[in-house]
Formats: structure tokens, C-alpha cells, sequence
């Protein structure tokens, strides 16, 4: 992994200032990383948040975001993808809620010794209506996900 500089698109006066680069971990693309993309993004039209592509470079003056599910594999995954991350900026980590409980103890454990390697850890509640919307448009509609996407930026961006 590496940073590589954006610049601007061809007649548009200022440069693309992505804020956030995310990175899947365990589940690939579904509802949970589109769902934490939109938040993040806040409106911005993918300006401010996206999701890298398979082997994409980090986007210069971007936080890398690691997207998780709380299993104990997904930290696991974590933990490996720390291994070999070198000398770029220290990710965030968002763990998601999988499930209406407690993460089990050893992922616990896990982050919590992994936590001086991350710039953050931020931690989202089980979303159930995740299950049941056509896209993160319509997830960020209900009052639940709309609360825990500003606690979310409000953590990621020291307010």
C-alpha cells in the first residue's frame, strides 16, 4: 500500500479533498461499508469518503478507514493487514456491531492490544434495520442510523 497524490479533475477549479480512503476487511462490499461510507461521506457525493478498490493506492492527505464486522475473524484480519501496513498513516478502525451483543471477549482483547497501531477505534451499534433497506440512501433515513453516523464523524474528527 501506497499514498498516491489526487489532483483535479479537468475543469474544476480546486482539488479533490477525499477525506476518507475505506478498506473492507472481512465482508467485502455490503450494506455495512456502504452504510459507513454514507456517513462518513455526510452528504458530499463521494467526495469527502469512498471505498478503495482492490489495490488502489491511498489517496495523498486521506485516513485510511479499516471497515469490521466484531468477529473474532474479522479482527484477526485486522491484526494481519497491521502486520504488513509499513510506514504509511495509522488507520482508523471501525468496528461494527454483527450482532445485538457484546463482541466476544478475545476480539476484545485483540483490538484493545491492537489500539497503539490504529489512530482510532470507533465502534458502531448493531444496525438491524441494515437487514431490511435497498441501500445506505435508505438506511440513513431512519433516526437510529442518522445518530450513530454523527457519533461517528464526531469520533473520527476529535470534536
Amino acid at each position: 500500500m501506497t499514498t498516491q497524490s489526487v489532483t483535479s479533475t479537468p475543469g474544476t477549479v480546486a482539488p479533490v479533498a477525499l477525506r476518507y480512503a475505506l478498506m473492507p476487511v472481512d465482508n467485502g462490499f455490503g450494506i455495512a461499508v456502504a452504510t459507513v461510507t454514507a456517513m462518513l461521506d455526510d452528504g458530499a457525493g463521494g467526495m469527502r469518503a469512498r471505498v478503495l478498490a482492490y489495490g488502489e493506492q491511498i489517496p495523498y492527505g486521506a485516513a485510511p478507514v479499516l471497515v469490521c464486522d466484531t468477529t473474532l475473524y474479522g479482527v484477526r484480519l485486522v491484526e494481519q493487514i497491521l502486520l504488513r501496513w509499513g510506514s504509511l498513516p495509522r488507520p482508523w478502525l471501525v468496528w461494527m456491531a454483527d450482532a445485538p451483543s457484546r463482541p466476544v471477549q478475545d476480539a476484545r482483547f485483540v483490538v484493545r492490544a491492537l489500539e497503539g497501531r490504529l489512530a482510532g477505534v470507533a465502534r458502531l451499534p448493531y444496525l438491524p434495520v441494515l437487514r431490511a433497506v435497498k441501500g445506505p440512501a435508505e438506511a440513513l433515513e431512519y433516526k437510529d442510523v442518522r445518530s450513530a453516523a454523527e457519533t461517528l464523524r464526531r469520533t473520527m474528527e476529535g470534536n
